[in-house]
Formats: C-alpha cells, structure tokens, sequence
C-alpha cells in the first residue's frame, strides 16, 4: 500500500497566539472606553442640565422675594406720605404716583426691584414708576347701571350684568342676567350676589371678554426700552378705569373725625372753627324742617328766627326773609370738618383730586366737558382741599354738586403696587400685585396676585 507524504504543519511563529489574544483584549478596551464616554457625557449633560434647572428655580426664588421686597418698601413709604399728609393737614399731595428715584431698578444683592404702573393715556403713555390709587377709579361694586355704561363700550346689558352679578338677589335687571343664566354654561355657575373681590372675576360675567376688559392683546413691546422692567401693555381696556376696592376714612386731612352736620348739637357744631352759637342753632333749627343730605345745602340755611318767635307766614318766621347764616367762603373754611355721612368710612368714593376724565365722567351729571374743566382746574391751581372747592371749576353748581357729594373724596387711601424682582440683567422675573388699604396705623392687603402681570 503506497502511503501518502504526510502535509507539511506550517510552523507558528512565536508568540503569535498571544498577540491575537491581545488585539481582541484592546478592541474590548476601547468598547469599554466609548461606552463609558458616552456614559459621562450623558451624565454631563444630565447634569448641566439638572444645574440650570437648579440655578432657574433659584433666581425665580429670590426675584420672588426681590419683588416683595418692592411690595413692602412701597407699603412703607405710602404709610409715611399718609402720616406726612395727615401732619400737615393736606388730603392729597404729590405721592408717589411718579416716583423713579424710590422705584426704579432699586439694586438688592444680586438683583433688583422696581415698582411701576402702566401710564394712562393723558400721562402720555409708556410706563410710569409708581403706585396708582384705587379712588382714581370707579369701583364695580357700588357703581350703579347709568354710571357704568358711560365707560366707551360697555354697553347697558353688560353693565345690567355686572350689577345682577354682585348684587344681592336672584331678581334679573332688565338686560342682566343671574344664576339661571349660568346654569345653562359647561361648566355651569352661580352668579356671586355679593362683593366682587377682583376685576378678573368679571370675566365670568355675561357679555364680558379679556380683551373688552383689558385691551387688545399683544400690545406689550418687547424687551424693557431701557428701563430694566420688561414692557407691559398699556391699560386700554375698562380694567384701567375700574377698581374693586376703594373707600376712605370718613376723617379731616389732619385725621380727625368729622362733625356730622344732620345730628350733631349746638355744642359740638360750635367745637368746629368758624361756626359760631348763631349758625350752629340756625342749622339745628333748619334741619328739624328741612333734611341736610349735602354740605351744599348748608348754603341754604337761614338765620334762626327770633327767640319767642311764634309760627306763622310773618317776615321773621319765613325762610325766605332771613339772612343766610353761611356763604360760600365759609362753607370752604369748614367743609372739611363737617360730614352728612353717618359711617366711618366712604366705600366706593371717587378721588376728585387723581381721577382721570373717563371716571368723573361717570359721576351723577357730570358730562365730559365738566369732566375736562375739573382735570383742568387742578392741573392749574392744585389740588381740591374740600369738596366745596369744586365750585370754583367752571360748569360746577351747587345742583351737581349737591349730587356729587356722597360719591366723591379728596384723598386716597386704597393703592395697587406691582413690583417685579429681577435677578440678573436677562435673568429671571418675577411679578407681584397687590392692592392695599392705608390706615393710621396698619397697612391692609387686599387682594394679591402674582405671576402673569
């Protein structure tokens, strides 16, 4: 049997075997590498990511307490011009309705504060910083149907609607509408019958939209025109005229409690300057005959008849025959220490003094032409001390102003801060509103909102 050469094994060189080992340990090796780079480098951006975040919330923390930090200063400096005001014995001053050295981009550790408030269109628009007073406004739970449907384009419906939703009953004005009404809506609700607590609120009202109430959108500019505040949209709708929370103490401008002119005795008309024994007993007696419902009416008080007189049509007993015992200079030398009101306060009064010619032109018979003629007399002669002043304004009569009367104050008590806190100059924002009542001796809050301001 013939046998075949065996084949030749080809010899392996040395080592060979070891370095295949070793290229498949340093593939593995970089695997491993990659792996673990991409592992780091997702646990990198995870955590940048979860920093940002961090850093975020932290500057939305302190712009939220830089804003307070505005809320409380401007609560401060209001308590001291009313403490200022009352010493002086004035009810209504400059303020700080304009007052950018205390309000604007007020630096506080790694931020800033500012206190502002969009200008109204006689103030020529843009931004103004400062505080605004709610008696500048007309407030929607005390205004009647006549009054508010003479803002532009709030119609007698809408107004009706507004007056059945806080007023106490179920009964439907005419035009307005009550619960039965919202019953029907997805989701359906109930008409509040009772104080309005926010202008916002109103938009659950029948007929009433966001942008009747607070202007078209999008009218905000962008970026803050180098004021540090980021720009808001001018108040073109009916919320920059109206308010929820107004009223005033029923005091005297150095703060002390009026006389009221309908009960008080002849003494205690007598403890005011300038009404003497005379005219505090032709006022007694006058007012046993005829009602005073206004300080005007004080102008048609007559003498007191003659002691022992007796009643009948003779020259002495008739109103008609006897002197006047007060004349308009009198009238402004007391108005201010005198009140036919019997609270200690006037709710929903409007601030003659701050009020813009759509709001006083929704006061009883006050047309805009008498609106214009008040703005302009104390644009040009200064603020009105009483209300008798208001009859020095062109237009004005003791018939208006006898109406007027119960609606209207010479000062401000109740005010809207929004203050934003800023943290950096394109850092975080944060935005707080609130509206406050100013008293002697404490500082109210009313409403407060934050965020979307």
């Amino acid at each position: 049997m013939i046998v075949a050469p065996a084949t030749p094994v080809p010899a392996v060189p040395r080592g060979a075997h070891l370095r295949g080992r070793s290229g498949s340990v340093l593939v593995g090796v970089l695997w491993c590498v990659v792996l673990l780079s991409v592992l780091v480098l997702g646990m990198l951006q995870t955590t940048r990511k979860d920093l940002m975040i961090g850093k975020y919330h932290a500057d939305r923390i302190q712009a939220h307490y830089l804003a307070l930090a505005g809320v409380e200063k401007a609560k401060a400096l209001l308590h001291q011009d009313a403490l200022t005001r009352s010493r002086s014995g004035v009810h209504h001053g400059p303020g700080l309705y304009n007052a950018p050295e205390q309000f604007q981009d007020m630096k506080l550790g790694r931020g800033a504060f500012s206190v502002f408030r969009p200008a109204r269109a006689g103030e020529g628009g843009g931004m103004i910083f400062g505080v605004s007073d709610e008696e500048g406004r007309l407030n929607i739970n005390v205004a009647d149907v006549n009054q508010l449907t003479n803002l532009l384009g709030l119609t007698t419906d809408i107004a009706a609607a507004i007056v059945d939703w806080h007023d106490s009953d179920n009964t439907v004005s005419p035009g307005g509408a009550e619960t039965p009404y919202y019953a029907t809506l997805q989701p359906p609700y109930r008409a509040r019958n009772g104080p309005i607590p926010t202008l916002r609120e109103l938009l659950m009202v029948r007929g009433v939209t966001e942008e009747k109430l607070f202007g078209p959108a999008g009218e905000a500019s962008e970026g803050d025109g180098g004021s540090g505040v980021a720009e808001v949209a001018p108040e073109t709708g009916w919320a920059g005229w109206l308010t929820a929370h107004s009223g005033v103490a029923n005091v005297d401008a150095s703060g002390g409690d009026r006389v009221n002119v309908q009960n008080a005795d002849v003494a205690a008309l007598t403890g005011v300057r300038g009404v003497t024994q005379e005219i505090a007993r032709a006022i007694v007696a006058h007012r046993g005959q005829s009602p005073i419902r206004s300080l005007v009416d004080l102008l048609d008080v007559p003498a007191a008849p003659p002691p022992g007189a007796q009643p009948g049509n003779n020259r002495n007993n008739n109103n008609a025959n006897r002197p006047k015992v007060i004349d308009e200079r009198l009238l402004k030398e007391v108005a201010d220490s005198l009140t036919v009101a019997e609270g200690a306060s006037l709710e929903g009064v409007v601030n003659v003094n701050t009020a813009p010619v759509e709001v006083l032109m929704c006061l009883p018979r006050v047309d805009r032409m008498l609106a214009q003629a008040v703005v302009a007399h104390r644009q040009a002669n200064g603020f009105f001390a009483h209300e008798a002043a208001l009859l020095d304004v062109p237009g004005m009569t003791r018939e208006i102003l006898r109406e007027l009367s119960p609606r209207i104050a010479m000062r401000s008590e109740t005010f809207r801060i929004r203050s934003e806190g800023r943290v950096g100059d394109r850092g975080s924002r944060q935005r707080i509103e609130v509206v406050v009542r100013v008293g002697a001796r404490t500082v109210s809050t009313l409403a407060y909102r934050e965020d979307d301001l």
